[in-house]
């Protein structure tokens, strides 16, 4: 599957959406649930995406090495209304004209890359964290058909190396995916994520 640089923008925004309507479904009860990754609750997950939200906004506007671009905030008593300001933040700096052939720099993952290529990057994290956040629920993602064989064709593209997988990173070592397992499905085995252990219960 071929990706341009305004279909990863246009992709990239109806994840974020997404998320966005996942996050907004958690009730004061939830903040303290346990989530796909490891050792986060969904208060700290929603805090890591908002400062990813802020970071990768930064970067699309020359920004992205300082590091204070990437900080999660500090006042997380209101996580939806927070995230969902980062999120308006990014999709409006991704919407900028030209967007798709800037250099992102962005430092957790050692360098600069082209626009097209960092909004893939961001485009990825996001269809996965709508569904961390959708599995800590027990709610069920919702995403188009085209948007989730986007996200597996970036998925397969994502190193496998040891080296950038498991503590530390943001995506465990690949599992096996069995036959018969659909796009969504394969997208997060091949991301270290087992849907299986994340029923959906409402």
């Amino acid at each position: 599957m071929t990706v341009t640089g305004s279909d990863i923008v246009e992709l990239d925004r109806i994840a974020v959406y997404e998320a966005v309507r996942m996050v907004g479904l958690a009730q004061e009860p939830d903040w303290e649930r346990d989530t796909p990754c490891a050792g986060w609750t969904l208060r700290r997950l929603v805090a890591h995406m908002t400062a990813q939200h802020l970071g990768f906004a930064a970067a699309a506007r020359g920004a992205g090495h300082q590091a204070v671009s990437w900080r999660e905030p500090e006042d997380m008593r209101e996580p939806a209304r927070v995230h969902r300001a980062a999120a308006t933040a990014v999709l409006a700096a991704f919407a900028e004209p030209g967007v798709a052939q800037r250099e992102f720099s962005l430092p957790e993952l050692g360098g600069s890359f082209p626009g097209g290529r960092a909004i893939g990057f961001h485009f990825i994290d996001y269809v996965v964290h709508a569904w961390d956040v959708a599995a800590a629920l027990g709610v069920r993602l919702e995403l188009p058909e085209h948007v989730l064989h986007a996200a597996l064709a970036v998925a397969r593209r994502v190193p496998a190396d040891p080296a950038r997988r498991g503590p530390g990173s943001a995506f465990a070592p690949a599992l096996d995916v069995p036959p018969g397992s659909g796009p969504l499905d394969e997208a997060l085995r091949l991301l270290g994520r087992v849907p299986q252990e994340w029923p959906v219960r409402r």
